[in-house]
């Protein structure tokens, strides 16, 4: 989507991480004024986080927005507003979250005060100050072990299978009630699985490649059957602008943003070492507690009411995310 937002000025929180990096780019290109948040959580290296702000800061100089960062813990009392009050901000896309399915097992606590209370704390500050429209990022974690397929947003929803996942229900649950008690319009995108060049270290195709290149074994948890809804960046990136653009017309919405074509374990692990011209070592392991069998979008709303769809072919994506990976050091 191509619409001109040089009248907006955008808060992007999580702005130093993967998608948050390329949706700030995206928006200054589009003439935004964005103001990033983003806490450098080491949840993974802050280095890498710092290396996304230098990029996205090199690209808004050669843009028409503008780009301004602030370091802030989005779950301490009054902290986003704090940050955001002398921004004006016409509009919040909220994306910061503390993220790992399999990690949240061990701190469900956290997890929650990370993506429950701070997003309370934003939506809060974002209707004290006016803002036009609030855009949430959610999940397909919140569809659990759904046995119908592909995924669609009138189901249920009411049994995630991790404390990331029932956060992220519990935050959709959140912008529900707050667009009821204020009229604030609110949408909130469930992610399926994103990639591309960034991708956090500690996802599958990002680890996956790390490992192929140095000659590493990689582990595939199961018997390779299980399947993820792989979604390209830049196609999650023109979803994003396009719910912005749409949310006040529908009040509070929920979006699947996905590509609609599955791809089982077995599968991507061959189609990444095709790409990388090598042949990966492979250790079996169990499944992990916490991760669901499949995920499959059905992104017929999204199309009909977004204008969405997820151009980008698997293999594509993967040669990008490959010729974009960080180079090992000697």
């Amino acid at each position: 989507m191509d619409r001109a937002l040089e009248q907006e000025r955008i808060v992007v929180t999580g702005s130093a991480g993967f998608i948050g990096s390329h949706l700030a780019q995206a928006l200054v290109a589009r003439g935004a004024d964005v103001l990033g948040l983003d806490n450098l959580d080491p949840f993974y290296d802050p280095a890498i986080k710092r290396a996304n702000q230098d990029a996205t800061r090199r690209a808004a100089d050669n843009a028409p927005g503008s780009y301004t960062f602030t370091e802030a813990d989005l779950s301490e009392p009054d902290a986003f507003a704090i940050a955001a009050e002398r921004f004006r901000p016409t509009g919040v896309i909220h994306l910061a979250a503390k993220a790992g399915v399999r990690p949240s097992i061990e701190d469900p606590a956290g997890y929650a005060r990370a993506n429950v209370v701070a997003t309370s704390e934003v939506l809060t500050a974002a209707h004290a100050l006016g803002c036009a429209r609030v855009v949430l990022a959610s999940s397909s974690s919140v569809y659990g072990n759904a046995s119908t397929v592909p995924f669609s947003e009138n189901d249920t929803a009411i049994e995630p299978i991790s404390p990331y996942a029932a956060t992220k229900r519990a935050c959709e649950l959140l912008a529900h009630t707050h667009h009821h008690l204020t009229g604030q319009p609110v949408s909130c995108l469930r992610f399926f699985t994103v990639f591309g060049p960034r991708q956090r270290p500690d996802l599958a195709i990002a680890k996956f490649m790390r490992l192929i290149d140095a000659g590493e074994p990689i582990t595939m948890f199961g018997d390779g059957s299980t399947s993820r809804d792989y979604t390209y960046i830049d196609d999650i990136i023109r979803g994003v602008l396009a719910a912005y653009e749409r949310t006040p017309d529908f009040g509070c919405r929920v979006w699947n943003l996905g590509s609609d074509r599955p791809v089982r374990l077995d599968e991507l692990i061959d189609a990444i070492a095709r790409v990388a011209g090598k042949q990966p070592v492979i250790r079996h392991e169990g499944m992990q507690p916490g991760d669901v069998d499949r995920t499959w979008a059905d992104v017929s709303r999204a199309r009909d009411e977004l204008g969405y769809a997820a151009t980008t072919p698997l293999d594509e994506g993967l040669a990008a995310q490959w010729a974009a990976r960080p180079m090992p050091t000697a």
